[in-house]
């Protein structure tokens, strides 16, 4: 499909107008004037809501359902919120079992298009169309402005089920590496997964920390790491890939990323207890130490890797030099980094909701500038300043990590920051006096600039927009990514495993995946790309709204 071809899609879905600077109009109020009135009412009706529980609230702020955030938002807010923690990595089993007992929330946030089809399936959910008409202004005007909203959040039944944003789309991830220890070492950029292992062996055993032990990792492989190593290798869930202008299933792909992470921890050169550290806490405290050479991670809020990486590792080692480099070759081709969902549907409705015009209310709130001002730059006077050209500025980016970061993205899944214009671009929260922050803008626009157009990123599109399964396929795919997918058992056994080689790993997949009806996934996704993939948003329209939103930009 020709670029034309695909502005004209992007236009007739409303999307492409995210590009141009704008500000929301009804019921938004700009970033430049003061907040609203903030008296709360005699009584504001009660809702509860849903909130990730990423276990990295800091002790003095409270917990992830009782702090500065939250009380803000029952503050300012038009409703009362009880929020819901829902740990990240056991979101479907703690909504299933909320549910079940009767319990499930009024409003759930939640990224997972598998969990959300399923509850639209099971009827668990309620449509969301005559709440909009009857009690909404400010979504009920961005939904007018972008109906890729209203295409990409309806159900199989014709009805609106989902609440969603428009984002900055941008690369999501990063793959940094110890410059310091290359240049130490006599050692190039990897260009390469075998540069990249043999950078990572050099980092390993010829002590580029200088200090006479051997006490440093070449790269790291659980958490963040692990899953963005599979991204290089062109594979995350649902793992399929696109070979010959087919959608196939990427079994090539994932035998080569885990003979690569095979060989990695045979020699030593990551963690030998990588696959005890799930959420890779233990690996961040390594690098952010000085003790890893190669690392990956998010990269789409280029405050956030400031605050949590790059400021620690240089207050721990001064002297560390790290760059962001581009994805390298590996066996089975070159990839992009995946993107930032530029539609992404975060929320929607329990069917047994009682009060559907206070949810409705929070759903506008938590959609307003206001509302996305704050959690973007904390508290007025307090965090930031509005400055006169209308944009806000941190003035305490420490202050704001500690007693906002934490919770930044998860409060706020319904802001659309591309709707406010420049003010709300990844890299407005960096400084360009302060040189450490100027460092990680550079690596930001550099990771940007990396982007090969004539290259794929993981699978046809994002996650997020790859198409419905129907429901009996879908619970073939949910029961069996536990052992055959990119992270699955059977695939961590041939990495820990001696006498165990991914080909044996494969077979062992394949058979496992075929018994429980795969072939029928594997088929049904064929024919979609085949026939259907003109109504879906894949990478070459991703990468169109990439160029025009940095166009906008003046990039």
């Amino acid at each position: 499909m020709g670029t034309q071809n695909r502005r004209r899609r992007l236009l007739r879905y409303g999307l492409a107008a995210a590009v141009p600077v704008l500000l929301l109009a009804a019921g938004v109020a700009s970033c430049g004037k003061g907040g609203r009135d903030t008296s709360a009412p005699p009584k504001k009706p009660r809702i509860t809501v849903t909130v990730y529980d990423r276990a990295n609230v800091p002790s003095s702020e409270g917990s992830i359902v009782s702090n500065k955030i939250t009380r803000w938002i029952n503050e300012a807010g038009p409703v009362n919120v009880r929020f819901i923690p829902v740990l990240r990595n056991q979101a479907e089993q703690k909504l299933n079992a909320l549910f079940a007992a009767g319990e499930a929330p009024d409003l759930i946030m939640e990224y997972a298009p598998q969990i959300k089809n399923t509850l639209i399936e099971q009827k668990l959910l309620r449509p969301i169309d005559d709440m909009i008409e009857r009690y909404s202004t400010t979504y009920k005007e961005i939904l007018k402005k972008y109906p890729i909203l209203r295409k990409t959040g309806t159900g199989p039944d014709g009805q609106l089920y989902q609440f969603g944003r428009i984002n900055e789309t941008i690369p999501m991830r990063g793959l940094f590496i110890r410059t310091d220890w290359l240049k130490k070492l006599g050692l190039d950029i990897p260009r390469t997964t075998e540069e990249l292992y043999q950078a990572a062996k050099a980092f390993t055993e010829l002590d580029p920390d200088g200090n006479g032990k051997r006490d440093t990792y070449g790269i790291a492989l659980s958490g963040s790491p692990g899953a963005i190593i599979n991204e290089m290798f062109g594979v995350s869930y649902p793992d399929y890939v696109v070979r010959g202008g087919e959608l196939v299933h990427g079994w090539d792909h994932i035998e080569a990323v885990t003979d690569f992470k095979k060989r990695i921890y045979d020699e030593g050169l990551a963690d030998r207890e990588f696959w005890n550290d799930r959420n890779g806490y233990r690996a961040k405290q390594d690098f952010v130490s000085g003790r890893i050479g190669i690392y990956l991670d998010q990269f789409n809020v280029p405050a956030t890797f400031y605050t949590d990486f790059y400021l620690p590792l240089k207050r721990n080692v001064p002297d560390a030099a790290l760059m962001v480099i581009p994805y390298p070759v590996t066996p089975v081709g070159q990839f992009n980094p995946i993107f930032v969902n530029p539609v992404q549907m975060t929320a929607v409705v329990n069917a047994q909701m009682k009060n559907p015009e206070a949810v409705m209310k929070y759903v506008d709130f938590a959609a307003s500038e206001e509302f996305m001002k704050t959690m973007y730059f904390g508290f007025e006077g307090v965090h930031s300043i509005t400055k006169p050209d209308g944009c806000p500025k941190l003035t305490d980016i420490e202050k704001w990590r500690k007693e906002f970061n934490f919770g930044t993205g998860d409060f706020g899944m319904l802001t659309s920051p591309t709707l406010s214009g420049r003010c709300y671009y990844g890299t407005e929260k960096l400084d360009e006096k302060e040189p450490l922050q100027k460092e990680v803008k550079r690596m930001f626009e550099l990771n940007s600039e990396y982007v090969n157009f004539n290259l794929e990123m993981t699978g046809p599109t994002l996650g997020e927009q790859m198409p419905r399964l129907p429901q009996e396929l879908q619970t073939i795919l949910s029961q069996t990514m536990a052992q055959v997918g990119t992270e699955g058992d059977i695939w961590l056994k041939a990495v820990l495993t001696p006498d165990f080689s991914p080909g044996e790993a494969r077979a062992e997949a394949v058979a496992l995946w075929e018994q429980a009806g795969g072939k029928q996934v594997d088929e049904w996704y064929r024919s979609f790309y085949a026939n259907d993939r003109n109504q879906y948003l894949l990478t070459q329209d991703i990468y169109q709204l990439f160029r025009e939103q940095r166009a906008a930009q003046g990039k």
